[in-house]
């Protein structure tokens, strides 16, 4: 097995110079450099990580916590973190938090056990003790998808990356209303979560837009997992004056309502409308297939990996809230006619973009 003084021989350098080439901790002329790295290259040498982390007191490794098992919806952001881990030579440790604050913080604190160099973390609807940790801990972070409205200087500078919320739901229901529709239901998500509150203000200037009055009996929680939409669409059906339109808030939430439609006899849309916010990949499988809103998932995981290695490279630098833009994909579960492929998946700018370190 080669070592690093068969490569700095080979190369014609000294070990020193093959350390600050592999572990970039200092500048070598581009020619030296590449030296280097065809000397690695054809004498198959492997970097020993575990010695590298202990000179650069670095593991190349990022802790990420999200509810990738228990919620299907992280499953395609955390594809997005892996492949932009991995393209940057970083390692990735999963832990699940489940949703569940107290678990939440034991996987945090597991995680940074494993001295990882920076998190990722969705956090939960009760996020005091994580968040508490981890500006104790001064654990260099990335909220993911779910942010805090107080987030930056002097609060642990933690950076934060999310899909815009209010706009696109706002467009959901402006559409529906557009329609006809008076009577516009949603099924929201848990109470605490930046995303729930985002959509349920997202889903009242939606009808202030479309002069319609917010009834808050047409709003009701499934708690941002199907039984609970389920049960949440059965009390909206029930009332006196049970909505023409339904707009669900997630993607687990949109399943959960459609069987409670199924079980009552209930046909879309013509019996009721019904568009969702996440679109997912086998929304366009139903029928009629699901006008949705498309979060930019994949992307979202991998701008959550550049930040943090903004943040490792420039510790100081101002805390800053990314939102990335959804997408619109007009199908015909809210009523109107099938769109043929060139009218589907319209790109749908968000009203707000939050690149400058700002919180929503």
């Amino acid at each position: 097995m080669s070592t690093m003084a068969d490569v700095a021989r080979s190369a014609g350098v000294s070990v020193a110079t093959v350390s600050h080439v592999l572990n970039g901790t200092r500048p070598v002329l581009p020619h030296t450099r590449q030296a280097v790295l065809d000397a690695v290259e054809a004498l198959g040498y492997t970097p020993n990580s575990l010695a590298r982390s202990l000179v650069t007191s670095r593991t190349r490794s990022i802790g990420l916590a999200v509810s990738a098992i228990s919620n299907p919806y992280f499953t395609e952001i955390l594809q997005g973190v892996e492949a932009a881990a991995l393209e940057a030579g970083y390692s990735l440790l999963i832990a699940d938090p489940h949703d569940d604050p107290e678990h939440e913080l034991k996987v945090v604190q597991l995680l940074h056990g494993r001295r990882v160099d920076g998190m990722i973390v969705a956090p939960s609807a009760e996020p005091g003790d994580l968040v508490a940790y981890l500006r104790r801990q001064a654990v260099p972070t990335v909220l993911l998808d779910r942010v805090l409205e107080r987030a930056g200087p002097g609060q642990g500078q933690f950076d934060q990356v999310c899909a815009e919320n209010s706009g696109p739901m706002a467009e959901l229901v402006t559409h529906l209303a557009s329609l006809g529709h008076r009577r516009i239901g949603l099924v929201a998500g848990l109470p605490g979560l930046s995303t729930t509150s985002e959509r349920i203000a997202g889903y009242r200037q939606g009808l202030a837009a479309a002069g319609l009055d917010a009834d808050g009996e047409l709003v009701v929680s499934g708690s941002s997992e199907a039984r609970g939409a389920e049960r949440a669409t059965a009390a909206l059906l029930a009332l006196p004056g049970a909505p023409t339109a339904l707009v669900t808030a997630n993607n687990a939430m949109t399943i959960g309502a459609l069987r409670a439609l199924r079980e009552r006899g209930l046909g879309v849309p013509g019996d009721i409308a019904l568009a969702c916010f996440d679109d997912f990949a086998w929304a366009d499988l139903f029928a009629p297939r699901l006008t949705a809103i498309a979060q930019p998932s994949r992307e979202m995981g991998a701008r959550a990996v550049r930040v943090l290695l903004d943040r490792l490279s420039a510790p100081d630098r101002e805390a800053r809230t990314v939102r990335l833009p959804c997408a619109f994909v007009h199908r015909a579960s809210c009523g109107c006619p099938e769109p043929g492929p060139a009218d589907t998946g319209n790109s749908m700018e968000s009203t707000s973009q939050f690149e400058k370190g700002t919180t929503p």
